[in-house]
C-alpha cells in the first residue's frame, strides 16, 4: 500500500509503511521502504535510520545516494560528502554512481563550494548524446552547479542537453534556459 500511495499522499503512504515495519521489522525490504516512504515524506531522520538498518540487514550500496540526501535533509552536508567519499561509494557504478555524485555535488553547493561541484560532476557518463531520465537529471545537476560557479553560458548549453535527454519531462530544464536566457536563444 506505501508503494501505491507514495507518489499521490506520502504521508498517508508513511503510516501503511511504519504499520509494515511495526509487524516485519526484521525484514529488511520492509525496513528499506519504511526508510523510502520515510525519505518522500521529508522525515529525514527516519529514513536514515531505517535505511542504515535495511543496510545492515542485506548488505549492499544501492541506497548510498538516498542516504547520503537524507544527511543534506538533515543539515549535515559535509557527512553527504564523507558518504560519497567512502568505500561503498567507490564501488558504485552507473546510474547509482551518478545519483551520488549529484547528491554529493549538492552538498557542496550547499558549503558554497560550487567549482568542487562542477569537478564532481565531470565523469565520463556527462555525455550530451544520452537520453533517459538518469541523463537528464546528471545534466541538470551539472548546468546548476556551472550556472552557481558563475559560468551560466556553459550551464545554459547543459540546461539544454537535459531538455533534450529528458523524454520523461521530469526535470524543468526548458524553464531554467528561458530563465537564465531571457527567452533570447
Amino acid at each position: 500500500m506505501a508503494g501505491k500511495l507514495i507518489d499521490d499522499d506520502p504521508r498517508l503512504a508513511l503510516a501503511h509503511a511504519r504499520a509494515a515495519r511495526q509487524r516485519a521489522g526484521r525484514i529488511a525490504v520492509v525496513r528499506e521502504a519504511a526508510g523510502i516512504t520515510a525519505y518522500h515524506a521529508g522525515e529525514w531522520a527516519e529514513a536514515l535510520s531505517e535505511l542504515r538498518a535495511a543496510r545492515r540487514m542485506s548488505g549492499g550500496t544501492a541506497l548510498l545516494a538516498v542516504m547520503a540526501d537524507c544527511e543534506r535533509g538533515l543539515g549535515r552536508p559535509e557527512k553527504a560528502i564523507e558518504l560519497g567519499r567512502s568505500e561503498e561509494a567507490r564501488a558504485l557504478t552507473g546510474d547509482e554512481a551518478s545519483e551520488l555524485r549529484i547528491v554529493v555535488a549538492g552538498a557542496r553547493m550547499d558549503l558554497g563550494q560550487y567549482d568542487q561541484a562542477v569537478v564532481t560532476l565531470q565523469t565520463s557518463d556527462l555525455d550530451p548524446t544520452r537520453t533517459g531520465t538518469p541523463a537528464a537529471r546528471l545534466f541538470y545537476a551539472y548546468a546548476d552547479a556551472l550556472v552557481a560557479a558563475g559560468r551560466a553560458e556553459e550551464g545554459v548549453q547543459w540546461f539544454l542537453h537535459s531538455a533534450e535527454a529528458d523524454i520523461e519531462g521530469v526535470t524543468d530544464a526548458e524553464d531554467r534556459v528561458e530563465e537564465l536566457t531571457g527567452g533570447d536563444l
